[in-house]
């Protein structure tokens, strides 16, 4: 079975979503469409129906072409990129916190 984010447990499993919090674990490196496709688990043709809006949104940014393929990376210089940053660190945070009070609870219990 698939262990889901911390990030997608609060916000879903919509392919826009998935490809965001593919981004965020993996914001050092650039991808081309196909990888960014197989990698967040959804279909070419679904990820080019909203690719366009994360790269005006500058979510995303253009680094590269190597052959055919285009090469793109999260936009680490995007204020909204950095709030996403944020958010899913706190998100983490927050439900690591709750995963230790209940292991302790657990514990207590025993």
């Amino acid at each position: 079975m698939e262990q889901k984010s911390s990030f997608r447990l609060i916000f879903g499993d919509s392919p826009i979503v998935k490809v965001i919090d593919f981004f965020l674990d993996n914001r050092e490196f650039d991808y081309s469409l196909t990888d960014i496709a197989r990698n967040s688990d959804i279909g070419w043709s679904t990820l080019h129906g909203f690719w366009k809006e994360l790269v005006a949104l500058g979510i995303v940014t253009k680094t590269r072409r190597i052959g055919r393929a285009e090469l793109y990376k999260l936009n680490l210089r995007s204020p909204v990129v950095k709030k996403l940053i944020e958010l899913d660190m706190d998100i983490s945070r927050r439900m690591m916190q709750e995963e230790i009070e209940r292991q302790k609870l657990k514990v207590a219990v025993s």
